[in-house]
């Protein structure tokens, strides 16, 4: 494939197993950047052998992050993705069709993922096809500055593409709890510094609510034995998350 006016922002931190894979389902973009959060393994070097851009910044907060991220794009067109995600061929030649043969009239396009725990898709409880708008004009797009899991903010009009974004979520269910211990602890580090009134109540009521809905709902039961753990961890964030929300109006965030 041509190289086409496209660029593509990267974010890592010690990516260096997923780095590669990453890149090489993009090569074909003209611009691409690598947004390093001061990795200490081989992730810039491996980078730079794809012709990689490597702009080293500390993430304070991710929405910033990634508008900082965007904010370097020298094409007009941007792709935004994570180490541990890929583009599926099909989506590859799609968006080139979008961007090269069509006069579109959006400013974005949202884009299905695939998410994997391991070497397993899981295809219900509202993990496929969990489109994200990940394709857009420079300029048109941005995250509000918050600690986790900000709120996309966008201008104009949205198309849906149909290739997948192949995202390797979680390599095992060991790493699902090391990231669910992690997002757990910024979303209440958020809370407390935005000043939320969070109750025990509301917590439960939210844990117990996202698992039915996950499993029941959506059909995570499906999914067999993974899509109950999957419910079960991800209702887990609510609790997790007052939990050190509590802990950290009596003791102060940790530094």
């Amino acid at each position: 494939m041509d190289k086409i006016a496209l660029s593509v922002m990267v974010m890592t931190k010690n990516e260096e197993k997923n780095i590669s894979d990453c890149l090489e389902s993009v090569s074909w973009a003209k611009d691409i950047i690598v947004l390093d959060d001061c990795s200490t393994d081989r992730t810039r070097q491996i980078a730079e052998q794809y012709g990689a851009r490597i702009v080293e910044r500390k993430m304070d907060i991710e929405g910033r992050h990634r508008n900082y991220g965007y904010s370097l794009a020298k094409e007009n067109w941007v792709l935004s993705l994570d180490a541990d995600e890929r583009i599926s061929p099909q989506l590859a030649e799609e968006i080139r069709k979008t961007l090269t043969e069509n006069v579109t009239p959006h400013t974005g396009f949202s884009i299905p993922r695939k998410n994997y725990i391991g070497s397993y898709w899981i295809r219900h409880g509202g993990w496929y096809p969990s489109g994200q708008l990940r394709l857009f004009k420079k300029g048109t797009f941005r995250y509000q500055e918050d600690e986790v899991h900000p709120v996309a903010l966008g201008e104009g009009t949205y198309g849906d593409l149909k290739g997948d974004i192949i995202h390797y979520s979680y390599k095992n269910f060991e790493d699902f709890i090391n990231k669910l211990n992690n997002q757990s602890t910024r979303e209440a580090v958020k809370w407390i510094r935005t000043e939320r009134r969070v109750t025990l109540g509301k917590a439960l009521w939210r844990t117990i609510d996202r698992f039915f809905r996950s499993f029941l709902m959506k059909k995570g039961y499906k999914d067999g034995f993974i899509g109950f753990i999957a419910a079960i961890f991800a209702s887990l964030y609510q609790i997790l998350s007052y939990a050190k929300y509590w802990e950290m109006k009596k003791n102060g965030i940790p530094n």
